[in-house]
């Protein structure tokens, strides 16, 4: 693979997804303005950012594949960003304990020397089961996930606050959905399985 593969993050949760994939990569932090534009909705939002974090690193990178990828929760007609703290993260469950969280998670994949962009927005749905504020405090105090939006790890206990999962692939509710970056890589000449030949 000549063209230099670039992830838009400083997410260690996409670094460890992106890794599944054994394709040589670096990665770098993009510099955007990550708030909301008056009336814009939780999936439009996730698109505009991943397509922005994408672009950023082209300016330095001009020879590369750069994926961005950003994700918004919603609960309830409620962005949830990354709690930080302990007591908004206890917050933050107060409000999903009982209902359903979706995820909406922006994918890009730009060619910044031909300059071509690829984009879509994945959804995954969760569904929490009513927690007490016991479990809720307890769960909080073992995984501190200050810096996941939603606060939880699904990857960790985070698993035992739902009911059910509903989404095509777990990645997107991670931060990355790997099968359609796969897709994506495809359509611009990456095999992840023979990285060696264009596709």
């Amino acid at each position: 693979m000549a063209t230099p593969l670039i992830l838009a993050s400083s997410s260690p949760y996409r670094r460890a997804l992106l890794q599944q994939l054994q394709l040589p990569f670096q990665y770098a932090a993009p510099h955007i303005n990550e708030e909301a534009r008056p009336g814009e909705g939780a999936d439009a939002l996730a698109l505009r950012l991943a397509k922005r974090k994408a672009e950023a690193l082209a300016v330095n990178n001009p020879h590369a594949l750069i994926i961005g990828s950003d994700q918004v929760a919603e609960c309830r007609g409620q962005i949830l960003g990354k709690p930080g703290n302990r007591s908004k993260a206890i917050a933050q469950l107060q409000t999903c304990s009982g209902h359903k969280v979706t995820f909406h998670t922006g994918l890009s994949l730009l060619d910044s020397e031909s300059g071509r962009q690829t984009s879509t927005v994945e959804t995954f749905t969760v569904y929490f089961r009513t927690l007490n504020s016991a479990q809720i405090e307890r769960y909080v105090e073992l995984e501190k996930p200050y810096d996941c939006a939603g606060s939880f790890k699904v990857e960790g206990l985070g698993i035992t606050l739902f009911e059910k999962l509903d989404g095509g692939d777990i990645n997107t509710l991670v931060g990355l959905p790997l099968i359609r970056l796969v897709d994506f890589l495809s359509e611009f000449g990456i095999d992840p399985l023979n990285p060696e030949i264009k596709c």
